[in-house]
């Protein structure tokens, strides 16, 4: 597949890494030569200086026999985003995307708009990382967790402490006891220290993994009951930092929530959410990493932290403190991937990186129409994919353990029709069933063939 990408930044250069492991002919066009040298020297990718909204410099870049154009220039180039995403199609590319800083493109209208245009999808990192916030606060479970179907199939990570019932046992023995007790689920994945690991029987939970399971909507309070964990009801909410995305995120819960309140330190800032938000949402001027201050607005009334300042240090820290002062669940936005699982070792609930989750959403455009759904679990290599079984696929053929699925991957849960259940060795999928798979990503290429 080739693909052009506009923008060696952070999401940009993330792109290109992604989508050159996964075995793209990636090109990137960027006026800044210093940005372009930092990615070549990281990334097998060709890379093409120059104005991005110019014809001359698109050509070069070879757009016009592009499968896919990705126009990600820094937020605040949002024009030159939109100009050089058309004049990609206009010159041949297949599918554009391109990358906005205006909630209100978002908005069905302009969206169809866009559309009748040419670009097929608008997308605003903050807005997609503000939504996975608004999704974790409204869940139940104590960490990071995703849904599927509209709830039916929970993905929820457990982290593994001295206190967890499962730490020592092994994977077979805990699932043996698990399903005695008519719990469907399945683990899924592990993170250990810096490896994914698809487990086996006779794998061991050890003390700090990341364990990933997969599991019915009916079952997830049980499960959550063997990790030794127990559901968190959030109703009020403490957001430190008064960003774009913090402002998205009080603005979507306002009317869901008892009550939120923003800590931001910069007073021209506050007059501006007090001014845009709803009196609902209270905003508090000063300094969120100060914990006196923090004692001052009653932290401990609240049953939620998320720290959404520009500072991933800070974020973790913040986090940190919030818990020491009694603070059920702690969400932070964390730029730097390095940074990610030391947040989740220092005991941060759920960490966001809005590069790995736009990636998600643009790695889709590369796989198959059949792909519904691509998202990156935090802290592993891989990759959590929905997939609509077609006619006469592959994965329609056999029972699972006679398919040779990629060994690296491995089907999680199934929906069919009102039914939902999670798949196991001899699980038949048919057509039109929504399937669930985890993926390491050298694995998601030849799991796409299954669905074709």
């Amino acid at each position: 597949m080739k693909i052009v990408i506009v923008g060696a930044g952070e999401v940009g250069s993330h792109l290109a890494k992604m989508l050159r492991r996964e075995g793209g002919d990636v090109t990137v066009i960027d006026s800044d030569a210093e940005r372009l040298h930092k990615l070549s020297q990281t990334a097998d990718v060709a890379t093409v200086q120059g104005n991005p909204s110019s014809i001359a410099t698109l050509k070069e870049s070879g757009v016009a026999g592009a499968d896919l154009f990705i126009s990600v220039y820094p937020s605040f180039a949002q024009e030159v985003n939109i100009v050089s995403a058309l004049l990609a199609k206009s010159l041949g590319a297949a599918k554009v995307t391109a990358r906005i800083n205006d909630e209100d493109y978002l908005n069905a209208d302009n969206k169809l708009l866009f559309k009748e245009m040419g670009i097929e999808l608008l997308f605003y990192p903050e807005k997609i990382a503000a939504d996975e916030i608004v999704s974790c606060i409204k869940s139940s479970t104590p960490s990071d967790s995703m849904d599927f179907a509209h709830g039916r199939l929970h993905i929820t990570v457990f982290k593994i402490d001295d206190e967890s019932p499962v730490l020592d046992m092994k994977v077979g023995e805990f699932a043996s006891q698990a399903a005695s007790d008519g719990l469907q689920f399945r683990v899924i994945a592990i993170s250990r220290e810096d490896s994914t690991i698809i487990p086996g029987a006779d794998t061991t939970f050890q003390w700090g993994d990341m364990v990933y399971t997969i599991v019915l909507r009916e079952g997830m309070e049980s499960l959550m009951k063997y990790f030794g964990k127990s559901a968190v009801q959030i109703q009020k909410v403490m957001i430190f930092g008064g960003t774009p995305m913090a402002e998205m995120v009080a603005r979507a819960l306002s009317h869901q929530l008892e009550s939120i309140k923003i800590i931001e330190s910069d007073k021209e800032r506050c007059r501006e959410l007090v001014e845009r938000l709803d009196s609902r949402v209270e905003v508090a001027c000063g300094d969120g990493r100060n914990s006196d201050f923090l004692l001052e607005e009653n932290i401990r009334d609240y049953d939620a932290f998320v720290a959404l300042t520009s500072g991933d240090e800070t974020n973790v820290l913040s986090c940190v403190v919030a818990k020491k002062l009694g603070i059920s669940r702690t969400i932070a936005e964390v730029e730097n991937i390095e940074y990610m699982r030391l947040a989740e070792d220092m005991g941060v609930d759920t960490v966001i990186n809005k590069k790995l989750i736009t990636a998600g959403r643009m790695f889709k455009f590369t796989l198959s129409g059949r792909a519904r759904f691509v998202r990156y679990m935090t802290g592993t290599q891989a990759e959590v994919l929905e997939y609509t079984a077609a006619p006469g696929s592959l994965i329609t053929k056999a029972p699972l353990k006679d398919l040779n699925f990629p060994e690296n991957a491995l089907v999680g849960g199934v929906i069919r029709g009102s039914e939902s259940f999670i798949a196991v060795g001899t699980s038949q999928i048919e057509p039109y069933d929504r399937v669930a798979v985890f993926a390491l990503g050298e694995s998601v290429g030849d799991v796409d063939k299954f669905f074709k």
